[in-house]
């Protein structure tokens, strides 16, 4: 059974890579059409170069807050300042004094 596990890796890797494209609108598509990125992922799929191809370059990720993310967090060096750790953002400070206000203020 254990001879079948890297067949059954690299197909759902294709299978997942294949989908994803499918399923991705045309407007996040990066490089190429759509059409090309399928056919590249069906052609080059068996070794893996098409299906990683197209999940590090084809297409435009989204981060949780919905900005658009680069291949290996290149560019975002500005989103990384805008983050305020706890204990030094004033309205999670002002939260903590208000649960420990006896008059709710």
């Amino acid at each position: 059974m254990l001879r079948y596990l890297p067949f059954l890796l690299v197909l759902a890797l294709w299978i997942y890579a294949f989908v994803d494209c499918l399923n991705t609108p045309e407007e996040e598509v990066r490089h190429l059409p759509k059409v090309v990125w399928v056919i590249i992922i069906l052609l080059f799929g068996e070794v893996l170069v098409g299906p990683v191809a197209w999940l590090i370059t084809g297409r435009v990720r989204r981060t949780a807050d919905g900005t658009a993310s680069t291949p290996f967090a290149a560019g975002r060096r500005d989103t990384a300042a805008q983050w305020v750790a706890p204990d030094d953002n004033p309205e999670f400070l002002k939260s903590l004094g208000k649960k420990d206000d006896p008059s709710g203020d």
